[in-house]
């Protein structure tokens, strides 16, 4: 068997299908870029247009109700006394105040519906991850939640 080495013969690309994924990458690049300059600019929005009695979610999650502004800090009543300073930038979106008071009305009707269908259905089912074992009496008596076992148990 005799091996002949050969030049690897070179596709005759044209100029533009070796540019095509350069030119794919800076368009991604730009999209990005324009659709992060467009969400600062409505976070930018949001914090300037801040009043007092606006209610806020912060960026980790604590939601009140705008006491004071100033150039750099909004000062915010988290809970019935209690006010909290935090940063303009930590302001993450306004609730709005129609949409809010119509969840919660929602929200209590049906906490209370789904309450009461639990216990009615917790009273009405055996736990599931329990065993019963008999005791002398020939009872069955409930033992202890049977757990997955672990790495360590054979």
């Amino acid at each position: 068997m005799e091996l002949i080495a050969a030049p690897m013969a070179s596709s005759g690309g044209s100029g533009i299908t070796l540019l095509l994924p350069l030119i794919l990458i800076v368009g991604m690049i730009w999209f990005m870029s324009r659709t992060q300059r467009k969400q600062r600019q409505r976070q930018a929005d949001t914090v300037a247009a801040l009043q007092p009695g606006t209610k806020v979610v912060t960026t980790s999650g604590v939601v009140g109700i705008v006491e004071e502004v100033d150039d750099e800090y909004v000062t915010l009543e988290i809970s019935e006394g209690v006010l909290v300073q935090f940063v303009k930038a930590a302001v993450g979106r306004v609730v709005p105040e129609d949409a809010d008071d119509h969840a919660d009305d929602h929200a209590d009707d049906h906490a209370d519906d789904t309450a009461d269908e639990t216990v009615a259905e917790a009273a009405e089912e055996p736990a599931k991850d329990s065993v019963e074992v008999p005791d002398a009496g020939g009872n069955k008596v409930q033992d202890k939640t049977k757990l997955p076992p672990t790495h360590t148990e054979n």
